[in-house]
């Protein structure tokens, strides 16, 4: 899909521009809006109104043709519930509805005017992301593995947005484009078969982005991470037979001296729970278990696209979590990278094995702040769903600030995230009778535990992690990865420059 943004004035006016269709908002109380008044200079939209044609309810929509007021050789009216206050929720039904009845019309060019800046509590920037990432969202296929494709896109292919086309605008719609693109990667890894998206293939996806946007790339192979003496990580890759791989992506966007963001991904490409074996329903979703990698190289993906100005590293632990005759045990004890002793209780509860491992390799980079990423613990989605993904962070200063840059960024992108809490006492349930700590905590608060586990690695810099189990997937009907969290990160991003 091509978009532009094109204001329309006094001078180059709605109703002399020719398209193949333009869409404006009607409201329930049968009001219009003022783009939907120019065209309405013969009547035609008042009389659908009255009619009931159209009831104005959010995502409702009327065709129209040979509307007299419109060059147009088509009219889209949409419903955008009430006049008086439009709704967040409104308008993406809106949009969406808008972009579905463009993706069936005869026409390969439409104009989107929709009344950007009248969002309750949102502005133009908000709307033109909205646009952009409902469009790559209804465009996405999931065909990529089928011996027969799906066909391909037909209707609207260009899209020009009727707003304000100020400098920050268009650089919101380049932004919005870039990281449409990035959640593209990170679905298309997240969907392709574990027998496919191996770590080796992680470790080749990287090297193909740098050579595209110029990155730094390095790839620790095994003799490598077991000279580093990362012992825990090493521990999770013992059933399996792909070997593992630690990948470090490297933007210098920024000046030379300033310290990096740096992101850390899980990249569990499937996880069998090893020893501790998961039940057998669903464990084909287990493949999406590297989402959290997934989402660096996708935000990788977005901010070399834009030429972001600023220093990101991208660390990515990638393995499988595999049953063997040499795999980890249960009661098995395995040091870490930085000393810590780890009983390994449950071989399931791998994700923060690894992630412990790369969070202490991240302290080379002296970084500004580091956020790691990780479909880390099913009872995130028992706290809170499949909506908000969560944070967790410590309470002094620096990280109240981290804390809140990210929860802005999830609320400015409509990814969005929700705060829990990291405090010393959760500790006492990784207490371990015979290593420094367990992997798992005693029953109650299992999210808060893993969060408060990786918390042990990071002492050394500012942290913060998303957990995000609930989000970076759906099942059943819809079943496929969500390209989240690469939104908020890449907003978190775009915020810091």
């Amino acid at each position: 899909m091509d978009f532009s943004i094109k204001a329309f004035d006094t001078k180059n006016t709605i109703t002399s521009a020719k398209t193949g269709c333009v869409a404006v908002a009607v409201f329930e109380n049968k009001k219009m809006s003022q783009a939907a008044k120019a065209l309405d200079q013969g009547g035609e939209i008042t009389a659908a109104l009255k009619s009931g044609d159209i009831t104005g309810k959010p995502g409702s929509t009327l065709m129209l043709r040979g509307v007299s007021g419109a060059a147009a050789a088509r009219v889209l009216l949409v419903g955008m519930g009430n006049d008086q206050t439009v709704s967040e929720k409104s308008f993406t039904s809106a949009v969406t509805a808008t972009l579905k009845t463009f993706a069936s019309i005869g026409a390969t060019d439409a104009i989107i005017a929709l009344p950007m800046t009248d969002v309750k509590d949102r502005d133009v920037s908000w709307a033109v992301r909205c646009v952009v990432i409902a469009a790559n969202e209804g465009e996405f296929r999931t065909d990529a593995q089928k011996s027969k494709k799906d066909p391909a896109p037909t209707g609207v292919r260009k899209i020009t947005l009727a707003t304000d086309a100020n400098a920050q605008v268009k650089a919101t719609l380049a932004q919005s484009i870039a990281i449409a693109n990035g959640m593209n990667l990170t679905k298309e890894l997240g969907n392709l078969s574990p027998n496919v998206c191996t770590p080796t293939y992680l470790a080749n996806t990287a090297r193909k982005l740098a050579a595209e946007f110029k990155f730094g790339v390095e790839v620790l192979e095994r003799k490598q991470l077991e000279a580093l003496k990362m012992g825990s990580f090493l521990s999770v890759t013992n059933g399996s037979e792909q070997p593992p791989k630690f990948i470090v992506l490297k933007h210098m966007g920024g000046k030379a001296k300033d310290a990096p963001v740096v992101l850390v991904g899980k990249g569990i490409t499937f996880d069998t729970g090893g020893i501790s074996i998961k039940a057998g329903p669903g464990m084909d979703e287990m493949k999406y278990d590297m989402c959290g990698a997934g989402s660096v190289l996708g935000t990788f993906r977005a901010i070399g696209e834009m030429g972001l100005k600023l220093n990101v590293i991208g660390i990515v632990a990638a393995c499988e979590n595999m049953p063997s005759g040499r795999a980890t045990k249960p009661g098995d004890i395995v040091t870490s990278m930085n000393g810590l002793t780890i009983e390994v209780l449950n071989t399931d509860a791998e994700g923060r094995l690894i992630l412990c491992d790369a969070l202490t390799y991240a302290e080379r980079f002296n970084p500004a702040v580091v956020v790691d990423i990780a479909t880390l613990t099913g009872a995130c989605i028992v706290a809170l769903g499949h909506h908000n993904s969560g944070l967790f962070t410590r309470s002094d200063d620096k990280h109240e600030a981290l804390a809140a840059e990210l929860l802005a960024a999830g609320k400015q992108s409509s990814d969005t995230a929700w705060r829990l809490p990291i405090e010393e006492i959760y500790n006492e349930q990784l207490k371990s009778n015979f290593a420094d700590l367990a992997n798992i905590g005693t029953p109650g608060g299992a999210s808060v535990t893993a969060a408060c586990f990786l918390e042990n690695f990071t002492r050394k810099y500012t942290w913060a992690h998303l957990d995000i189990a609930g989000t970076a997937w759906k099942t059943g009907a819809a079943k496929g990865a969500t390209g989240r969290p690469v939104p908020l990160l890449a907003t978190f991003l775009i915020n810091r420059t």
